[in-house]
């Protein structure tokens, strides 16, 4: 929904409470606005329970971002020290790991990695991949792998002749 769209159903919703306030039927509110008996019930109840305030919009509909630019400054600060500083193993950030910082140090709770991403990259944060490989490689044992193991364990591919 358009901001124009939010702010013309929010001036309707208004013009309803003042017709409440005269004392309009809801049948006629109903009327007058174009709506369904239905809704103006539901702005009806609202306007009993919390006057003409209770009708207005409350804003753009989604969730909102929920750790403050400084909580997420106190966030960067744990992931700029590193993984095992906050008492992971090894040097390698993944989005759960990132997701537990947050709530360790801002008490939210992110529910999905993809929350998290996106928290991230609205900071400015980007994906990386480390420079090099890990020295404990071990190329054979990958090599062998790939040549024995894999092969076993690969789906097939559909749609190809054999």
């Amino acid at each position: 929904m358009t901001p124009v769209e939010r702010e013309r159903r929010e001036r309707l919703r208004l013009r309803a409470a003042g017709w409440f306030a005269e004392g309009v039927s809801q049948a006629e509110v109903a009327r007058r606005s174009g709506v369904s008996p239905q809704a103006v019930s539901v702005w009806h109840r609202a306007w009993v329970d919390g006057g003409a305030d209770a009708l207005r919009s409350a804003g753009p509909p989604g969730a909102h971002r929920r750790v403050s630019d400084e909580g997420f400054a106190e966030v960067a600060a744990v992931l700029e020290a590193g993984p095992e500083a906050a008492g992971f193993t090894g040097q390698l950030w993944t989005l759960a790991r990132v997701g537990r910082v947050i709530t360790q140090v801002t008490g939210v709770v992110y529910a999905s990695p993809s929350s998290v991403w996106r928290l991230l990259k609205a900071h400015g944060w980007s994906r990386q991949r480390p420079a090099r490989r890990a020295l404990e490689r071990d190329e054979e044992a990958v090599t062998t792998w790939r040549s024995t193991v894999w092969p076993q364990v690969k789906p097939p591919q559909r749609g190809r002749m054999r």
